[in-house]
């Protein structure tokens, strides 16, 4: 696999935990279309994904639709259009949801066709449920002093408590550029927006924020689209303090293409975004790539003791060069969190993680004879090794660089078994065996 060590992090006056990039997938077919697919959200238990997309079936221009899974290894389920009264035949931008579900921030415009009610020139409105097995109701335009001079691409933190908006509202450094609007509770006013400042935006426009679900980290997407943007994050050591200076993300993750439009996964291990590079299936597509924190802290190229005396010696205190728990990102404490990710990254010596995300699933059936494999990367693999066949022990039958397999065209109405197993190096992480059965057919 082919992986990009974030470089910004060791500084002076501050060391932070580095962290690999993983390479960049696209989420196919079953999720992306042959229209435009941006602006994922995904949901605090990491099951559901709320995607905007012009494809056919919607009402406006852009409306929003409902991805889902059973569990975070499985493969997300074709997209269905959100009910309620959310989508109209005005558009919807971006959406963002609180950590308990029961809200959901939106903005129209500009771009296209404003909502009744607003000024027209792009603004921030709140849907709202009293539980997540209901729809959405009516959305409801946020107070004037957060609409009171364009407002879109809205972000709530989980908390409910800091809102970020993109505007071009007078004040601004650049184009267009990033606010923060705070309240005390859920059920105070908003104060005003301030704007993040010279740290985060610049002359050109910076839009799309996305704030992690600790809200120690900011990430958007800066650039004239649609082939001019690219992501960036921001750091801050606590939610009182103002944001570092931001970094672009590194090549492989940013493209000479558009990418935008970005969501942290709340565990921290990935990034999902919207991107029209290569590869994809429609104009933009919903991609996602890794995180992976690296635990060699000493850099002597394996995790052992040595490295847990590095942790150990901060325990309960605030270290970021060994805070590396919750995955990726840490959250400004050494505690059982970080021993946990050392654990895991202790247990398997330096070999890779598992392979995950089996396409076909685990378990499914009907699936075309012509089907190819695909399978999301364990991280630090560099190789991966198909197991495939109708029975045990399962033939290796190829080994790949890249994660997908097309194998020979197979008998319909027959369960098949395959299995990844990971190779770098350091040695190999034998992975689960998965099975689907193909479609029905006469069988001669």
């Amino acid at each position: 696999m082919i992986a990009f060590i974030d470089a910004f992090v060791i500084s002076a006056e501050q060391a932070k935990a580095d962290f690999i990039w993983g390479t960049p997938t696209n989420l196919g077919p079953t999720v992306n279309s042959s229209r435009d697919d941006f602006g994922p959200e995904i949901s605090a238990d990491g099951l559901v994904m709320y995607i905007g997309t012009d494809r056919p079936g919607g009402l406006g221009d852009t409306d929003v639709w409902v991805s889902t899974r059973q569990t975070k290894n499985d493969e997300w389920d074709s997209p269905v259009h959100l009910e309620g009264p959310l989508n109209t035949s005005y558009s919807i931008w971006e959406v963002s949801l609180t950590a308990d579900g029961l809200q959901l921030y939106c903005s129209d415009g500009p771009f296209s066709a404003t909502w009744p009610g607003g000024d027209g020139n792009g603004d921030v409105w709140v849907a709202s449920r009293s539980s997540t097995s209901e729809p959405f109701g009516v959305p409801v335009i946020l107070p004037g002093i957060i609409n009171s001079d364009h407002a879109a691409w809205a972000d709530i933190s989980p908390d409910g408590l800091e809102l970020y908006i993109t505007s071009h509202r007078a004040g601004s450094i650049g184009n267009c550029d990033i606010w923060m609007a705070k309240r005390a509770s859920k059920d105070s006013p908003w104060g005003s927006p301030v704007n993040l400042g010279s740290t985060v935006n610049s002359g050109p426009p910076d839009q799309t924020p996305d704030i992690s679900y600790d809200g120690l980290t900011l990430f958007w997407a800066k650039g004239q689209g649609p082939n001019g943007m690219d992501l960036w994050m921001a750091r801050r050591k606590d939610p009182s303090q103002p944001f570092e200076v931001g970094v672009r993300l590194p090549d492989g993750v940013n493209t000479a293409m558009g990418e935008f439009g970005s969501c942290l996964s709340p565990d921290g291990t990935v990034i999902y975004f919207s991107s029209n590079r290569a590869g994809g299936f429609g104009g933009f597509d919903i991609w996602q790539v890794s995180i992976t924190p690296i635990v060699d802290f000493n850099g002597d190229g394996i995790v052992n003791l040595k490295d847990f005396a590095g942790l150990a010696q901060y325990w309960k205190q605030n270290e970021a060069g060994v805070d590396i728990g919750p995955t990726p990102l840490g959250d400004g404490r050494i505690d059982y969190r970080d021993l946990a990710v050392f654990a895991e990254h202790f247990r398997l010596g330096g070999r890779p993680f598992p392979a995950s995300n089996p396409n076909p699933g685990d378990g499914s059936t009907g699936i075309s004879t012509t089907a190819f494999l695909s399978w999301t990367a364990g991280d630090r693999a560099e190789s991966h090794e198909v197991y495939f066949g109708t029975g045990y022990p399962l033939p290796l039958v190829s080994t790949e660089t890249d994660t997908t397999y097309a194998p020979p065209v197979m008998a319909k109405t027959t369960t098949y078994y395959w299995r990844i197993d990971e190779v770098n190096s350091k040695g190999k992480t034998t992975g689960e065996t998965w099975s689907f059965i193909t479609e029905t057919g006469i069988v001669w």
